[in-house]
């Protein structure tokens, strides 16, 4: 029998994405998530599974719906008193899991839906969230906010994704957006609060590949009141699209040439006004350039995108078929969901694929 080493095993463009929007806006259950990223089981090893959906909170559409993991109950009571200073609790609860034997020691996790009240001069509500966010993840033990976006909500932990969509029981959940991660971790640890999705506000970002730019990427957030404190590379694609879309209000497109701009060397083949707006967009965003292989879909209330790097390092498979948007690492997970889509293409290189709700729901994009 030969031997087997590292390089017969190593799976060098693990971890798996997925996102299925209905462009309609009509909501579907959390099941065809779980199914699509369970066909791609191979490319996790079990170190970290989650989800993002949209829509799921009618009820509760018009509060910041913000998850959190605690390891005790004095990081809870901690939480809960800085919560208070800028946020009327309107409702709060255990998030609703299921015993499942794949699925080890769980922290809290606890879910609060909050209205914002006693606004700092000249903030915004989505202001007074990020700072709220920021602030809990850096100051208190033992706390991590999972997201805190209306009417949307991260589900995530260690295991394999089809696990963790049973312990969350998000077959009981309906949205018209979904997007899942199976985790493949390299150089980062594996811990509940560092598997994907990363939030913020109702952002979301599910990643395969490496941001080998983080250093940078992260000092450069630094300037803007963004603070790193995951221990993972994809978090600030996430603080990025926030920055970019909603502070400066970049329309997505440009966002992507930003993150994912043309080569020096092609720009002279583009028409001229192009090339000099991209030529200005590096100059004044260089420190937000995404370096490295990566395979990205992020997501906001009526918006998904899905990206990849500039040379196309990591796969990326796109359908439609229908109302329906669907973006993964491989065209089986597409199919398992939806066998005969009307359309399927390998986008290119730095190009984004977007989807956007129409009537546009809340939260519409620049």
């Amino acid at each position: 029998m030969p031997l087997v080493g590292d390089r017969d095993c190593r799976v060098p463009s693990g971890c798996s994405i997925m996102g299925i929007l209905d462009e309609s806006g009509r909501r579907f259950s959390g099941e065809s998530i779980i199914r699509g990223m369970a066909c791609m089981r191979e490319r996790a090893n079990g170190l970290g599974g989650g989800f993002a959906g949209y829509g799921i909170y009618p009820d509760w559409a018009d509060c910041y719906a913000f998850h959190l993991m605690y390891d005790d109950g004095e990081a809870k009571a901690a939480t809960e008193k800085a919560l208070g200073e800028h946020f009327e609790v309107v409702h709060d609860e255990l998030i609703p899991t299921r015993p499942c034997p794949e699925i080890g020691p769980a922290p809290i996790l606890w879910r609060y839906f909050l209205k914002a009240k006693d606004l700092p001069p000249a903030a915004s509500e989505e202001d007074l969230v990020v700072a709220q966010v920021m602030r809990i993840n850096r100051t208190v033990p033992g706390a991590f906010v999972t997201s805190s976006g209306k009417n949307m909500g991260i589900f995530k932990g260690i295991g394999y994704p089809e696990e963790i969509g049973r312990f969350f029981r998000l077959e009981e959940y309906k949205g018209y957006l979904w997007t899942g991660h199976g985790r493949f971790p390299t150089n980062s640890l594996a811990w509940w609060g560092g598997a994907h999705p990363f939030g913020l506000l109702d952002w979301s970002v599910v990643h395969n590949g490496e941001i080998s730019s983080y250093g940078a990427n992260r000092r450069f957030l630094l300037g803007y009141g963004y603070h790193c404190t995951l221990f993972t590379d994809t978090e600030v694609v996430a603080y990025l699209f926030d920055l970019l879309s909603r502070r400066h209000g970049l329309p997505i497109d440009l966002v992507a040439k930003v993150l994912a701009p043309p080569l020096w060397r092609d720009l002279p083949y583009l028409p001229e006004e192009r090339r000099n707006l991209y030529e200005i967009l590096r100059v004044v965003y260089a420190g937000a350039l995404l370096n490295g292989p990566f395979a990205v879909v992020v997501a906001r209330h009526g918006l998904m995108v899905g990206l990849n790097d500039r040379l196309k390092l990591r796969p990326q498979v796109a359908a439609r078929d229908g109302s329906c948007l669907f973006v993964a690492s491989e065209e089986a997970a597409i199919r398992s969901v939806c066998p005969s889509p009307r359309d399927v293409w390998v986008p290119a290189a730095g190009e984004p694929v977007v989807g956007r709700v129409r009537p546009m729901l809340a939260y519409p994009p620049r």
